[in-house]
């Protein structure tokens, strides 16, 4: 198989205020946070991926968490300039932060403009402060309207995720949400639907019947709705979540994701894909905080041993990332060969996909509800 050469690098920071109740990241609550410390395990950790991965370019950095809003801007300003002294960098790189709307982070983002983000995600999640209390989040719809617009002000580049098809919502009030969003959005929104978690706090209150989730119909509903709703507005779905703009507006760092391309994953339970010596290898960093530090004290790095991924898993993973794209994918000749003729025809009448030899897979709408039933289906 063949990959393109970009590159991204994903930094986690395991740390939140508070959890919330359907998360089922990994993420710690803790009021010790040793920043220098921590500061120091990333640095470590780049100087090791730079010797690992010679003359490789770097075209996008995403901070991820956790909530890394909650980082110091110095320290991410050093972060940065470390992978500027390690790696080429391409022109005008995308530096992504995902930041919550909480005051305490909206002060920060000045500074972590300075620092070097150009591009912000903010987890609203609700419009509606009802709501927001039942999803465990912090902060009220007004600081999250304020959040938006100091966005637009301070990075020009901005995102903020919304979940619909929650407990009791009705779609008349996520039409009237999604609309009021629309308003204040950018060039990009994430929409997400619940979705409940095992050992999360929320899987444990449905299982005791504590709330209800909508039926599948109406969970389809609300999907075609807020598809037909984004498309009207100009902000047409790239990937199943994501909608933006125009290509320019994506999110370049999750695009490396869904295009099967190569990123470094740095911080507690980071995952990574690295070709090297054209094998295309699965990373994955230590999930326990204190346990990562010590690792990257000890040996330089946090990962556990790379894995070689089969051939047959690179094209499972291809696809449950290509097929992502509203615009589809390319299927690689190995992908094209693992592909089982008889239920791509099947598919094809049921209306779930497009496609002819040698050009684009690609779900239609009604495929994409069934998107993680049709990945192993179409595989031989």
């Amino acid at each position: 198989m063949t990959y393109s050469s970009r590159t991204g690098i994903y930094f986690h920071w395991p740390f939140c205020a508070s959890k919330c109740p359907y998360c089922d990241f990994n993420v710690h609550v803790s009021d010790a946070v040793d920043h220098d410390r921590w500061l120091d395990a990333y640095l470590r950790s780049i100087e090791h991926y730079a010797q690992l991965l010679p003359n490789r370019r770097i075209d996008t950095v995403f901070f991820g968490g956790g909530t890394p809003s909650l980082m110091k801007p110095s320290m991410v300003e050093a972060i940065l300039e470390k992978i500027r002294a390690c790696f080429p960098m391409g022109n005008n790189p995308e530096v992504t932060l995902e930041a919550n709307p909480t005051s305490v982070e909206l002060n920060k983002f000045a500074d972590f403009a300075a620092a070097g983000i150009n591009r912000v995600s903010i987890g609203v999640q609700s419009l509606n402060d009802k709501d927001l209390a039942f999803l465990g989040r912090t902060h009220s719809a007004a600081e999250a309207r304020k959040a938006i617009e100091t966005a637009r002000h301070v990075f020009g580049r901005f995102s903020f995720d919304l979940i619909y098809a929650r407990p009791n919502q009705s779609r008349d009030a996520w039409r009237t949400e999604l609309k009021s969003a629309l308003e204040i959005a950018g060039d990009h929104l994430s929409l997400y639907q619940l979705t409940i978690e095992r050992s999360t706090p929320f899987y444990f209150a449905r299982e005791q019947g504590k709330f209800v989730m909508p039926a599948e119909d109406l969970a389809a509903d609300f999907y075609n709705e807020t598809q037909d709703i984004m498309g009207a507005a100009g902000l047409p779905a790239y990937e199943v979540s994501n909608h933006a703009r125009g290509d320019h507006d994506r999110s370049a760092h999750n695009m490396i994701y869904w295009h099967y391309d190569d990123y470094i994953g740095i911080g507690p339970g980071a995952h990574g894909r690295l070709t090297m010596d054209g094998v295309k290898h699965a990373t994955r960093d230590h999930h326990a905080p204190e346990k990562w530090l010590e690792w990257v004290q000890s040996k330089g790095h946090g990962a556990y041993p790379f894995e070689a991924i089969p051939r047959e898993s690179q094209c499972t993973e291809a696809l449950m990332m290509g097929l992502r794209l509203h615009e589809g994918m390319a299927p690689t000749p190995d992908i094209e060969a693992a592909l089982d003729p008889a239920r791509i025809k099947l598919a094809r009448e049921e209306g779930w996909l497009t496609y002819e030899s040698g050009k684009l897979l690609c779900l239609t709408r009604e495929g994409m509800l069934r998107l993680n039933a049709l990945i192993p289906f179409l595989l031989r």
